[in-house]
């Protein structure tokens, strides 16, 4: 069940970085380094108000930030 409010950060075939909406057949932003993707990928979360996830080159999910309420907050 894909949360079309996330966004995740990858690396492309071609080298370059991209920005898509999970669901998404086509990226949101292609960027030549990953740190502009990643801005661009915070920026959508953040006006979503869901979640940014960041892959490296391995593929495998290096960095999240979630934007929103959260659900569970802590008590104390």
């Amino acid at each position: 069940m894909a949360d079309e409010r996330d966004y995740w950060t990858q690396k492309r075939p071609d080298g370059s970085w991209e920005s898509k909406r999970e669901g998404a057949s086509r990226p949101s932003k292609i960027a030549t380094t990953q740190a502009e993707a990643w801005s661009a990928s915070k920026d959508f979360a953040r006006k979503s108000g869901g979640e940014a996830y960041l892959k490296g080159r391995n593929g495998q999910i290096r960095e999240r930030n979630t934007y929103g309420k959260d659900p569970y907050p802590p008590k104390g």
